[in-house]
């Protein structure tokens, strides 16, 4: 199928915002031919079936590079109880917590927990996702994380959404491994990684490098392990304390360093050095209440690529919009719209090691947004609430 898109305000993102005013978009099968504007429409395409797009303006399909949606439960209680002032052990103590969340995946079944995240996969297409990255880490067992990790794989044969799966085994240590963390990494981080290899279900291997969590040492044993598999790695760094996780990681030459609020001058550095993309991710900040904020001035001066991602998980951060994030990045860490509809298209798609969306340009797939706005800094000025007027999964309109 060939379709010409006219009429539009095409935000390719190829340079920035680059926009086309009274735009058109030539696309054949799921593969974009041509952009231009319409006065300048080769006649090659000028005979292709139209849809005229009403002056609205059209994205690249946003890309929420850094997902949890595979999970069972909800903490909704355990967020009631902060509120009214549980301290960590508190909640702890009550059930709450990521362990909480550990106990009702391993009870789940893989049909309740595909289930549980189509529903999750519909809110983050309604905000305009077309790509979307889904890590493991809520099973902790090679079972379990296995059992994440098909599911993961499952939503983009139910849905039309294209799934990257990240294999985070290495998320959070299970009661069974209190006190034993490179155990943990030997015994079931690693053969659990291997048995996802083996079944083609991860794209990517992530670790959660932190006090609370697992130190460096720890990680460079699981990332070599993935190296061995030739797999690509990104890291939870830097998120409540500067652990130099992002060394490691530019070290590994990792594809992103995800959070970063405590990246310190040297981890900067490292990152540009091995082009590592920085993963901001206001959900979490937002959720905490935290305080210390990610360098964002630094990283701009350093010319360090920065991706925006909901984050999307039961504790931390339960929200499933993108636009909704880039105006958190906006309001809470001073990013700029044209900074974070980068961060959700180009530079998503980099974190994710994709080189073949995130802009409207020939040969980029036909993955598309239409907005009922104007200009793409509506996306991010209008909080969660821009209307979403159509989508383009390969070529094919989804309105």
């Amino acid at each position: 199928m060939a379709i010409l898109l006219t009429n539009a305000t095409v935000a390719t993102m190829a340079g920035g915002y680059g926009l086309i005013e009274g735009g058109a978009v030539a696309v054949e099968a799921d593969r974009i031919l041509w952009v231009g504007r319409m006065s300048e429409i080769p006649e090659a395409y000028a005979a292709l079936p139209s849809h005229d797009c009403g002056g609205h303006l059209l994205t690249p399909g946003l890309i929420d590079c850094h997902s949890h949606i595979v999970f069972g439960g909800n903490r909704a209680l355990e967020f009631e109880m902060r509120l009214n002032g549980a301290s960590y052990e508190e909640v702890a103590r009550a059930g709450g917590g990521i362990l909480s969340t550990v106990r009702a995946t391993r009870a789940a079944s893989e049909e309740v927990l595909l289930e549980q995240a189509l529903a999750r996969a519909d809110l983050m297409m309604a905000a305009g996702a077309t790509t979307i990255e889904v890590k493991s880490g809520y099973g902790l067992s090679v079972e379990d994380e296995l059992k994440m990790l098909r599911v993961a794989r499952q939503i983009a044969s139910h849905r039309p959404l294209r799934v990257q799966t990240t294999h985070l085994a290495a998320h959070a240590i299970p009661p069974e491994y209190a006190g034993r963390a490179m155990d943990y990494i030997e015994q079931v981080a690693i053969p659990s990684l291997r048995a996802a290899h083996a079944e083609g279900l991860v794209d990517a291997v992530d670790a959660f490098c932190e006090g609370i969590a697992f130190l460096p040492d720890q990680v460079e044993r699981l990332f070599t392990a993935a190296r061995a598999m030739g797999l690509p790695v990104k890291l939870h760094a830097e998120q409540l304390s500067d652990q130099k996780g992002t060394l490691l990681a530019a070290r590994f030459g990792a594809l992103s360093a995800d959070h970063i609020e405590y990246l310190g001058a040297d981890g900067i550095a490292a990152m540009a050095a091995a082009g590592t993309v920085a993963v901001i991710l206001p959900g979490a900040f937002y959720t905490l209440r935290e305080t210390q904020k990610p360098p964002i001035q630094a990283l701009r001066d350093a010319g360090i690529p920065m991706a925006v991602a909901t984050d999307f998980n039961p504790g931390t951060a339960p929200v499933a919009s993108l636009p909704l994030t880039m105006n958190m990045a906006c309001t809470l860490f001073r990013m700029t719209p044209e900074e974070t509809l980068l961060g959700a298209t180009t530079h998503a798609a980099r974190a994710l090691g994709l080189t073949d969306r995130g802009t409207i340009t020939p040969g980029q797939l036909a993955d598309l947004c239409l907005w009922d706005a104007t200009h793409p800094a509506q996306l991010s000025y209008t909080i969660g609430a821009t209307p979403l007027l159509a989508r383009m999964f390969g070529g094919q309109i989804d309105a």
